[in-house]
C-alpha cells in the first residue's frame, strides 16, 4: 500500500538535497568567476606595466632581458592560476556530489549486490 506520509517525506528530502547542491554549485561557480576576473585584471595590469617599461628602454639587450623576465613571470603566474582553478573545480565537483553520497549509499545497500545479468538465448 502506498504511504503518502513516507512519500511526502522522501520528496521533501530529495528537494532539500537538490536545493543544497544547487546552492553550493552556484557559490562555487561564483568563486571561480571572481577568481578568473581578478586574475584577468592583474594579468592585464602586468602587461600594461611591462609595455610601459619597454617603451623607456634604450638598448636591445635590455629589451630582451625585460621580455624574458616578463614571459617567465607571466608563465609562472598562469601555471599558478591554472592550478588554483583546477583545485577550485575539483572542490566544486566534490561539494556538488556530497549531498548525494548518503542517498546513493543507502540505495546501493538496499539493493544489495549488483543485479544478475541474464543472457538471452539467441
Amino acid at each position: 500500500m502506498l504511504n503518502f506520509e513516507e512519500t511526502s517525506r522522501k520528496s521533501k528530502e530529495a528537494m532539500d538535497t537538490v536545493l543544497k547542491s544547487y546552492t553550493d554549485t552556484a557559490k562555487g561557480f561564483q568563486a571561480i568567476a571572481t577568481e578568473t576576473a581578478d586574475y584577468s585584471k592583474k594579468s592585464f595590469q602586468d602587461a600594461v606595466t611591462h609595455f610601459e617599461s619597454l617603451s623607456g628602454v634604450r638598448s636591445l639587450e635590455a629589451v630582451f632581458e625585460l621580455q624574458t623576465n616578463y614571459a617567465k613571470s607571466a608563465y609562472e603566474s598562469f601555471v599558478s592560476e591554472a592550478t588554483k582553478l583546477g583545485e577550485m573545480y575539483s572542490d566544486l565537483a566534490k561539494s556538488a556530489y556530497k549531498p548525494y553520497e548518503a542517498p546513493i549509499a543507502a540505495t546501493t545497500t538496499k539493493a544489495g549486490k549488483s543485479p544478475t545479468v541474464v543472457n538471452a538465448a539467441a
